[in-house]
This record gives C-alpha cells, sequence and structure tokens, in this order.
C-alpha cells in the first residue's frame, strides 16, 4: 500500500466489508475529504485503489472510552496535550481510532491542569473527550485508586469538571450514593455523561441515578455492589436495566468468561461495550511503572499493585475484540459491533461513527485473521501519514 500521498479523495478495496451491521464481502470504500462518499460491493478496484490484503477485514475504528495511558505515558502524570497525543499514537497501532483518555482519582490540581489544555487536545486526532473516572467514587470500592484523594465534590471540583462538558464526549464516574442526586442533574446539564463506578450503591440508588442521567456502568463487575439473591447490587441492576450500557474488560482477567457471557446474554451487543482500562506499559516493552508513589508490575498481562490488587489492565481493543470471540464465543461481527458502534452510540456518536455509510467520518481499521491491525485511518488520514 503506497500512502506516500494523501489525496482527498481515495478508494480502498477491501476483500470483506464489516459496515458496523454484519460482514458484507468484497467492497469498495471511496473517501473524500474525511468522510465516506461511497460503498460499493464489487470485486473489480479501480488501479489507484488502495487494495488490502486476501485476508482483512475493513470495519469501523474501534472507540475506547476507558483509557488510562499508553506509550509509557500515565495521563495523571503527564496531563498535557503530548503526554494525550502519546496515548493516542500507542492505542493507535492497535486498531483504536476514537478514545477518552481518562483520568483517575488524583488532587484538584491535576484535573485542573488537563481541563486547561482539553480544548486543544480534544483536537487531536483520536481524541473525542475525556473521562474523569472520580473523586467522587465510594473508599469501599475504591480498587487501585488512591484513597486520601476520594472526596465528595465541592465547588472547585465541579468547576473543574464541567470545563469538559465542551470537550468532545466527555465522561465522569462516580459512585451514585456518594454524592446528591441533584449534582448528577448538574454534570448532565454541562454536556457531560455521566457512569456509574466504583460504587457500593444499592440496586435502587442506581435505578434512581439512572432516572437523573446517568447511562453508563464503569468497568461491569469490577469495584461494584455485587448480585446476590435479595440484593441484586450495581451487577443486577445493570444487567437488569436497558437505559444502562456497561463497559467490560475482556481480558479473562478481570471478569471470568462465565460472566462475560451472562452479561452479554443479558446487555446484548449493544448496550455492552469493550474497554481497555489501560495502563502506561502498553505499546512499551517495560514490566513496572509508578502510579501514584505504588510501584505496578505486570506479570503474565496481569497488572497488579503491592497488595495484590489488580491496577487496570495491559490490554488493547484488537485485544479485546480477539478475546471476544474467544471467551463470549461470538462472531467477528459482533466483537466488532462492541468494539465500536455499541461505545459510539453511548457517546451520541452514531450518526457519526461506528458504521461505514455515505456521509459517516472516515475512522476505520483494517485487520486480519490473525487479528492483528494493517492499518487505521482517522478522518481519512492513514496512520502512516499521522
Amino acid at each position: 500500500m503506497d500512502h506516500s500521498h494523501a489525496p482527498t479523495t481515495f478508494t480502498i478495496a477491501t476483500p470483506q466489508l464489516f459496515d458496523g451491521a454484519a460482514l458484507r464481502g468484497p467492497a469498495l470504500v471511496t473517501i473524500s475529504d474525511g468522510r465516506i462518499e461511497d460503498v460499493r460491493f464489487a470485486t473489480q478496484s479501480p488501479p489507484d485503489a488502495i487494495t488490502l490484503p486476501a485476508d482483512a477485514i475493513l470495519a469501523p475504528g474501534f472507540i475506547d472510552v476507558q483509557v488510562n495511558g499508553g506509550g509509557g505515558v500515565l495521563l495523571n502524570d503527564e496531563p498535557t496535550a503530548a503526554g494525550v497525543r502519546r496515548i493516542v499514537e500507542a492505542h493507535r497501532k492497535a486498531g483504536t481510532t476514537g478514545c477518552l483518555p481518562t483520568l483517575i482519582t488524583d488532587r484538584i490540581d491535576v484535573m485542573e491542569r488537563l481541563a486547561a489544555v482539553a480544548p486543544a487536545a480534544s483536537q487531536i486526532p483520536g481524541v473525542l473527550g475525556f473521562h474523569l473516572e472520580g473523586p467522587a467514587i465510594n473508599k469501599v470500592r475504591k480498587g487501585i485508586h488512591l484513597e486520601s484523594e476520594v472526596r465528595v465534590l465541592d465547588a472547585r471540583d465541579l468547576a473543574a469538571m464541567k470545563r469538559f462538558g465542551n470537550c468532545g464526549r466527555s465522561l465522569v464516574t462516580l459512585a451514585p450514593e456518594c454524592v446528591p442526586q441533584p449534582l448528577i442533574d448538574e454534570l448532565v446539564a454541562a454536556g457531560l455523561r455521566v457512569s456509574a463506578g466504583h460504587t457500593d450503591a444499592a440496586a435502587s440508588q442506581l435505578r434512581l441515578a439512572a432516572d437523573h442521567g446517568v447511562t453508563g456502568i464503569t468497568h461491569l463487575f469490577n469495584a461494584m455492589s455485587q448480585l446476590t439473591a435479595r440484593a441484586p447490587g450495581v451487577v443486577g441492576a445493570a444487567l437488569d436495566d436497558d437505559r444502562l450500557f456497561a463497559g467490560i474488560i475482556c481480558d479473562g482477567l478481570h471478569v471470568e468468561p462465565a460472566s462475560l457471557r451472562i452479561a452479554l446474554r443479558c446487555k446484548g451487543r449493544d448496550r455492552l461495550m469493550l474497554v481497555t482500562d489501560a495502563m502506561p506499559l502498553v505499546g512499551t516493552d517495560e514490566q513496572k511503572f509508578l502510579l501514584q508513589g505504588r510501584e505496578i508490575t505486570l506479570e503474565r498481562d496481569r497488572l497488579t499493585g503491592p497488595d495484590g490488587t489488580l491496577a487496570g489492565a495491559h490490554l488493547t481493543m484488537i485485544d479485546a475484540v480477539r478475546n471476544a470471540v474467544a471467551l463470549l464465543g461470538v462472531g467477528i461481527d459482533d466483537a466488532l459491533i462492541m468494539a465500536s458502534r455499541t461505545p459510539a452510540t453511548f457517546l451520541g456518536l452514531a450518526s457519526e461513527l461506528g458504521s461505514i455509510a455515505p456521509g459517516y467520518r472516515a475512522d476505520l481499521v483494517a485487520l486480519n485473521s490473525r487479528f492483528e491491525v494493517v492499518e487505521t485511518w482517522i478522518g481519512g488520514r492513514s496512520a502512516l501519514l499521522a
């Protein structure tokens, strides 16, 4: 594939097209000025077309709503445009064409530093917004989050959070039982999406939060109240409530495969979305990093803190797609929907992203039969030209 020039109009010839709904066979996808202009189902391609390998699938680019780091960068340590760019570039190599760089519970000044650069950083190709995971979480379900920084939101926290409302499709994760309901209304009114996570809420509390605009569940099963016979908890309420989208870490470590399959049966491919919860070692050969002063160690794809607590994941979206096929027993079409169309819908971007059809943004991934990323395009621009 010759990408030495960047024409504003070009055609990709793919032996297999996944258009966001189903596998469609051979196709020609014409892109003009960063958007899809035409899709034709044909085997004869024009001589100047970009021709994908014989075993390739062209699909909507992956969308990851929870990315703590990558390329050796943890967003909390480098809440800068340069740091964001490094994270995005690391994940793009694994097929992610849109993500929410994620700031976990930290000091208010760290959130304010990110807020200051967020308007410019949200224009970086591949950034769809930001994810603020904390600090209004439940200490009982804090996981690896630093307990000393978990807090009730004050006016300064709220002001910083609201600054992200105009930066793409940004997201806040909080514990519904730890905030007053009007605060959820206020965040939603500011243009933010709100997810429940790191929460010990009762099912009734989560349902009430959903009434007030909570639409997501952050890493389903992990760091939340569990499903039992007489107390459904967040897990039970999330599985039961069709209003709620749920992110899930499909690495075989965070959630047992049987639980993954149960979640899919309850939520379906249109409400269950693959996330990585990735840490900075993605895209590097390093085996350790520091998380807020604590050494996190990688061993057999498992990241743990000094006390053995899971500390995010060593996972990419192409890994998650591969694992979904293997662990969930689904076809590649369902796995791709959970990696692209479903998160696009969750973010309110279903008319722009997650499908390959005329008028949609040309955010695309080509992968081969070994689940290797062959190429990506963001706004019609190839990774080799980025």
